[in-house]
């Protein structure tokens, strides 16, 4: 019966992740469909398309499915979405921005504010919250494609505002319309980035205790769990103990 269990187990987690792994690859082709909409449908000409595309292969999504979503944005008598953006607060005050593409403003709000009631939060006016951060170009690239010195000086040299490194990536900022421009120039030393896309970056970030981090956790993966939600973005400062206990 162990045996059987453990299968049972690893079969569900197994599950688990395809289901999860589905769900991103949706979300994935809605925003390369709609960035195709707005635009024209080549990459070469279209800074937010080629930044869906990346993120895209970033994920190992198909070939197959990228060539489907840029085609879909063609079809005639398809879903029309629209970018609406939700503020609010979570438990202990933090901030957090919910941005959507959503063919139904008003289920995806209901659904938006009902996870931020259920989880001690409550939905904001637009602006009650994006005040406290900083809208940004991001460009990102793994650790091992430079060193950290490396990297700043092409970043200064690209025209980014600010270089983080890390032990697993590099973080590049720069102004939103400066994004193309600096994201090609780095392209030509480094290659593709893992990333390249407007974001929203805290000001400051609230250290909450693992009781009230936890919630915020459980919070915003429901908010990602919703297939309107594209991006999710909070100011706050989770510990490694309650990391390790959510990845669990």
């Amino acid at each position: 019966m162990a045996g059987h269990s453990q299968f049972k187990n690893i079969m569900y987690r197994k599950g688990a992740q395809d289901k999860k792994r589905a769900k991103l690859f949706a979300k994935l082709a809605k925003e390369i469909t709609v960035a195709a909409k707005m635009g024209l449908a080549d990459p070469e000409y279209n800074p937010r398309l080629r930044a869906a595309i990346q993120a895209a292969r970033a994920e190992n999504m198909p070939k197959d499915n990228i060539e489907r979503a840029v085609k879909k944005s063609t079809d005639q008598g398809g879903e029309n979405y629209e970018e609406v953006r939700y503020e609010g607060f979570g438990p202990g005050g933090i901030g957090v921005i919910v941005e959507t593409l959503t063919d139904n403003r008003n289920r995806t709000a209901g659904e938006v504010r009902s996870v931020f009631s259920k989880h001690g939060g409550n939905l904001g006016e637009t602006g009650s919250v994006s005040f406290m951060f900083d809208r940004l170009g991001l460009i990102e690239y793994p650790a091992d494609v430079a060193s950290a010195d490396e990297m700043l000086e092409a970043a200064i040299e690209a025209g980014a505002d600010d270089c983080q490194s890390g032990e697993e990536t590099h973080e590049l900022y720069c102004a939103p319309d400066a994004l193309h421009e600096v994201a090609s120039a780095l392209e030509a030393k480094f290659g593709e980035p893992r990333a390249a896309r407007i974001v929203w970056k805290p000001q400051n970030t609230i250290e909450l205790d693992d009781e009230k981090a936890e919630t915020v956790f459980k919070m915003l993966e429901a908010l990602d769990d919703n297939d309107d939600v594209q991006q999710v973005y909070a100011n706050f400062e989770m510990s490694d103990s309650v990391l390790e206990k959510m990845s669990a």
